[in-house]
C-alpha cells in the first residue's frame, strides 16, 4: 500500500490528529506516531480539494487520515457502532489511507461551524440533520461540496 506523508508545508492544510492526542472520544491516545499519511490517490484528491477550498479563502484541517488496524480494533473495542465505526473484521477506510477526516478553518484560521465536534457519535453528526443551526447546514454543504468536487466520496 503506498502511502504518501501529508504535511502542511508540501499539502497547505493544518494538521491536528486526535488520535494522537487524548482530545478523543474514548480519552485515550490511540496511536504513537504524529504523522499524517494517505494513500497516493487519496493524497491526489486531497491536493485538488486544498485548491478548491483556497479559491474560496478557506483551509483543510486534518483530523484523522490513514489509520492503523491496530488502533482501528481499540475504537472498535471501545464503541463497537457500525454507524459510526468501520468494523476492523471486515476492514476500515482508514486502514487504507482512502479515508480522510476534515473540517474547513476560514482565512483567519478559525474552524467553521458543523453543528458538531470531531467524532460526535449521534443523530446530530449526520448530514441533513434538521437540528444543526443554518450556518452548520451551510458549512457542512460547503465541505461536503468541496469534498465531492475534488472526488472524494462521503458517509452517510
Amino acid at each position: 500500500m503506498p502511502l504518501v506523508e501529508i504535511l502542511p508545508e508540501t499539502h497547505k492544510v493544518e494538521i491536528a490528529l486526535l488520535y494522537g492526542t487524548n482530545n478523543n472520544f474514548t480519552g485515550k491516545r490511540i496511536y504513537d506516531f504524529a504523522k499524517c499519511y494517505l494513500h497516493t490517490d487519496a493524497e491526489k484528491l486531497l491536493t485538488r480539494a486544498v485548491e478548491i477550498a483556497a479559491e474560496l479563502s478557506l483551509k483543510i484541517r486534518i483530523y484523522d487520515a490513514f489509520r492503523p488496524s491496530e488502533a482501528q480494533w481499540v475504537l472498535w473495542k471501545h464503541s463497537p457502532d457500525p454507524d459510526f465505526l468501520a468494523d476492523p473484521s471486515i476492514g476500515s477506510p482508514h486502514s487504507r489511507g482512502v479515508a480522510v477526516d476534515v473540517t474547513l478553518l476560514d482565512s483567519n484560521g478559525q474552524k467553521l461551524d458543523m453543528g458538531t465536534g470531531f467524532d460526535e457519535f449521534s443523530e446530530l453528526s449526520h448530514h441533513g440533520n434538521p437540528e444543526i443551526s443554518k450556518v452548520a447546514k451551510t458549512n457542512r454543504m460547503l465541505l461536503l461540496g468541496i469534498m465531492t468536487a475534488a472526488g472524494w466520496d462521503f458517509f452517510k
